[in-house]
């Protein structure tokens, strides 16, 4: 892709996501996620009702009259988009990718961060991690951010969330907002989601396509396995392979469900050919 393609790519999201993100995402974002605690305003004189426990004694010694100390919520956040950019995002039926979702879903959700002026990073995985991009604010940032999601071209096309969340947890020692935004065709990731789900507010975001969750009668079929890239014949008239398939795909979105109640993590599902801003705000509001 050429730099004027790219920018021109870059802009159409950055349009769409950004107008989301100040109309509808901001203030639902803004009230879903709380500070990280309560950073001291200023003092005022006590009133009826105040909690005795934040009178400032040097104050109220100095005025010989009572005064409290008022705390507001400590704003400024950190999130995290952790994106999967594996082989199988690369999948698509209804004239758009999942690639291409996750990557409107991302720029949304980096605008209404931006919104309120917290920072924003990013972790582009797959088997590795592929590009960790530091917590920044901005517009500038955020463009970046998109830039690479929209071009970046990963080493391997195979899934490891474990590694991901393994990275996240060496990474960000405070405490973060972070969205996993993948399809979820992945195991093993249990134990490494719950360690970094007691110290981060984690949201999965599963995309998917509606065609991958059976398989059509096809007859004998050249598939190429988009994670590991090799070619083979599948004889998807026989009722055991693809009654094989289905359960594989079940299996794996079981395990996803199941691991992520476990570590009292949030979920939202989103089909490519669905609003992925009405599952969004649905999420938003039920917090």
């Amino acid at each position: 892709m050429d730099t004027k393609e790219l920018l021109k790519k870059v802009r159409k999201i950055e349009i769409k996501t950004r107008r989301l993100s100040d109309h509808i995402f901001s203030g639902e974002y803004h009230t879903s996620f709380k500070g990280r605690g309560m950073t001291f305003s200023e003092v005022r004189q006590y009133q009826y009702g105040d909690d005795i426990r934040n009178i400032d004694w040097n104050v109220t010694a100095r005025y010989n009259e009572a005064h409290v100390k008022v705390f507001e919520e400590e704003r400024e956040l950190t999130m995290m988009l952790m994106v999967d950019i594996s082989g199988s995002e690369s999948f698509g039926s209804k004239n758009q990718f999942k690639k291409d979702i996750v990557t409107e879903i991302a720029a949304t959700m980096a605008f209404s961060a931006t919104q309120n002026n917290d920072k924003i990073g990013l972790i582009l995985f797959s088997d590795q991690i592929e590009l960790y991009i530091p917590p920044k604010k901005g517009r500038s940032h955020v463009l970046r951010i998109i830039r690479e999601l929209i071009e970046f071209e990963p080493k391997s096309h195979k899934t490891d969330i474990a590694q991901a969340l393994k990275f996240l947890s060496s990474t960000q020692k405070k405490k973060a907002i972070v969205f996993i935004i993948s399809d979820f065709m992945s195991v093993d990731y249990e134990q490494t989601l719950k360690i970094a789900a007691k110290k981060h507010d984690v949201t999965g975001i599963r995309v998917y396509d509606i065609r991958e969750q059976k398989m059509p009668n096809l007859g004998m079929v050249p598939m190429l396995d988009a994670e590991t890239g090799e070619m083979q014949l599948v004889d998807t008239g026989s009722k055991v392979v693809r009654m094989n398939y289905e359960k594989y795909y079940n299996d794996q979105l079981n395990y996803f469900k199941e691991t992520f109640s476990k570590s009292r993590s949030g979920v939202v599902n989103t089909r490519v050919d669905e609003s992925y801003v009405t599952k969004l705000l649905g999420y938003f509001k039920s917090r």
